[in-house]
């Protein structure tokens, strides 16, 4: 039982016996989906021949690291991609793992389209769209490449048509999309509607590269972006794609001429992929690759208890409960600062690193917005592990995601919850009043 380890009321106990028993369809999917992810992983470890040499470390230059390059080899392998790069430490994070995609391939009198609205906060400052505050620093746009987008339509959806129009310019060199939402209320793309951009572009400018930036979307469905067309995409190893044990990194996937671009951007022209030593992380990160379909799978998981738990509760939820998915975020909209600043406290409360630390808004680098953050990780920032975040800023919503299993998962969502109902912050008007007399017992 809960109660026995942790202090949660009937109010929200109650919420989440109703929670688990709208969840379980869902999760029967979500087996159906970790269990041929897990197998398309397991079978590229065979093909790939992955052995105990393979764990091995390199210094210096790192010449002839055999475990480096069966790790880009077998990323290629799972993301069905002509051919990759997976790095720790030369890979920072997410970010500047799009960035060396975007460098790597884009060129002077480019043109850059985004065709999903305004691409994430801290990837604008490369871009050269943070309104000059980068300007002069070696933004896309201080070397003469143009940035144009396209906005979603009124009904969430990608506006098809306009895609066709602007891509056909030849200019365009590059169509990027941003596979989930960001801090937008947004849906996720599907890696169905990426197949359908790909199509798109692909046929009215075979000279333009479609990008997707697939942070998030590792293994959240059966196919990723480059089995349906995307010429490039990249993510990062502390979200889904590392399985909560890599501990810093990112991958690069994609066309054999694009990823070596990539590459050559990473390190230098004439040295590409032949140079990085790897430091004693390959073990990690064959691990990491290995977990991976199955801690998505328990992040998918905590994901649809949470939207279950706080729909109940009278809140808004995107994506809702019984919705497919396409990335690992859970959207609840709290709709103001203190239910929002409550949240992460209370989620905080459930990690099993910083439990007794309150997590406060800040000014934290790349955003425009203070933003609060509950993330007590065994790796620093970890998406794939339980977090919550959001800037303080309309709608007030807190984007949360991971878990590196359902159970403890499950855990620091009712403590979020029980958070809000303490502090009498719940939907319900009569709830607080009751579970204050609760707790007062």
């Amino acid at each position: 039982m809960i109660q026995d380890f942790f202090a949660v009321g009937k109010t929200i106990q109650a919420a989440h016996d109703a929670a688990l028993q709208k969840a379980r369809a869902q999760f029967e999917a979500i087996d159906a989906l970790t269990e041929y992810n897990q197998q398309k992983v397991l079978a590229a470890f065979g093909r790939c021949r992955v052995d105990e040499a393979d764990l091995g470390t390199t210094t210096g230059y790192g010449y002839n690291d055999r475990g480096r390059e069966k790790l880009d080899h077998l990323t290629a392998e799972i993301f069905g991609a002509e051919r990759a790069i997976l790095r720790a430490g030369m890979l920072t994070c997410g970010t500047h793992t799009l960035s060396v995609c975007l460098y790597g391939v884009l060129r002077p009198k480019d043109v850059l389209l985004c065709v999903t609205g305004t691409p994430y906060d801290t990837i604008r400052a490369t871009i050269g769209i943070d309104g000059g505050k980068s300007a002069g620093k070696g933004t896309l746009a201080d070397f003469g490449i143009e940035y144009r987008q396209i906005d979603l339509t009124a009904a969430d959806t990608l506006d098809f048509a306009a895609i066709e129009a602007e891509a056909a310019d030849e200019r365009v060199r590059m169509v990027y999309l941003q596979r989930s939402r960001g801090y937008t209320l947004r849906h996720s793309l599907s890696v169905r509607e990426i197949g359908q951009v790909c199509e798109i572009v692909h046929r009215v400018n075979p000279r333009a590269v479609v990008m997707v930036d697939n942070c998030y979307g590792e293994f959240a469905e059966r196919k990723e972006p480059t089995e349906v067309g995307a010429d490039l995409m990249a993510g990062s190893l502390i979200k889904n794609a590392g399985g909560g044990i890599a501990s810093s990194g990112g991958y690069i996937a994609g066309r054999a001429d694009l990823v070596e671009l990539c590459a050559c951007r990473l390190t230098t022209p004439g040295l590409s992929t032949e140079v990085g030593a790897t430091l004693g992380q390959n073990r990690s990160l064959f691990m990491g690759l290995f977990h991976a379909p199955h801690v998505v799978g328990e992040a998918l998981k905590t994901a649809v208890f949470a939207a279950a738990l706080f729909a109940h509760l009278g809140f808004a939820v995107t994506p809702a409960p019984d919705e497919a998915r396409h990335d690992i975020i859970q959207a609840i909209c709290l709709e103001n600062p203190e239910r929002l600043i409550a949240f992460c406290q209370g989620l905080q409360k459930g990690s099993p690193v910083d439990a007794h630390v309150t997590p406060e808004p800040w000014d934290m680098p790349g955003y425009d917005n203070q933003v609060i953050m509950a993330s007590g990780a065994f790796t620093s920032g970890s998406s794939i592990e339980l977090s919550g975040d959001a800037p303080l800023r309309e709608p007030f919503a807190v984007w949360m995601q991971g878990g590196l299993n359902f159970h403890s998962g499950k855990i620091g969502v009712l403590l979020a919850a029980e958070e809000l109902c303490k502090r009498g912050l719940l939907q319900a008007q009569d709830t607080p009043s009751e579970n204050r007399e609760e707790h007062k017992a």
